[in-house]
């Protein structure tokens, strides 16, 4: 005997799927996206690598190396999570994103492509650091002629003192930038 499934029981097993995919939806986005940040783009699930470049032998490659300080100014923070992302080159998406941890001395290293700019602005680099007790976001902007900070960041930083302003250099067409943070 063939076994089917009448109308009435397909319309309502069709009508508690939608009503599960209804309430769910909202929870499943939720989890991939986030207001956690004052910047778009940031994603709590990036992975932890250093080099973020799309390939090794990338042309427009930027070092971002630093340490991130406690509230001090002067007290590097060992183990800290700095969580770095942009635009990608040549692309309105935040493909560009990592999650690193300071050293013993609260070092932190990446390289990764030049980024995009996003309409308006020069092309940035955000960045959220954090330990146990705070959370602190902020952003890099990137120029041709070097690295700068925004009002934002020098009003949350300046206990840094000399150590605040971004140093650019480049040696044999390899700029190395070096950005400091306190958390």
């Amino acid at each position: 005997m063939k076994n089917t499934t009448s109308r009435r029981l397909f319309m309502r097993n069709s009508a508690f799927a939608i009503t599960g995919l209804a309430v769910l939806t909202p929870t499943i986005t939720g989890a991939f996206t986030t207001s956690e940040s004052p910047y778009l783009g940031y994603n709590p699930y990036a992975e932890t690598k250093a080099d973020l470049r799309n390939g090794i032998f990338s042309t427009n490659s930027v070092t971002v190396k630093g340490t991130i300080y406690e509230k001090d100014g002067a007290t590097p923070l060992k183990n800290a999570t700095v969580e770095v992302w942009h635009l990608s080159p040549n692309s309105t998406k935040y493909r560009h994103r990592s999650k690193l941890k300071t050293d013993e001395q609260g070092k932190y290293e990446f390289i990764t492509d030049f980024p995009n700019k996003e309409e308006g602005k020069s092309a940035r680099i955000y960045f959220k650091a954090s330990n146990s007790e705070s959370t602190s976001f902020t952003e890099l902007a990137l120029t041709e002629q070097g690295a700068h900070i925004t009002g934002e960041h020098w009003a949350k930083n300046r206990n840094l003192g000399e150590k605040l302003f971004p140093k650019k250099e480049t040696f044999l067409g390899e700029t190395a930038i070096t950005f400091n943070l306190s958390v």
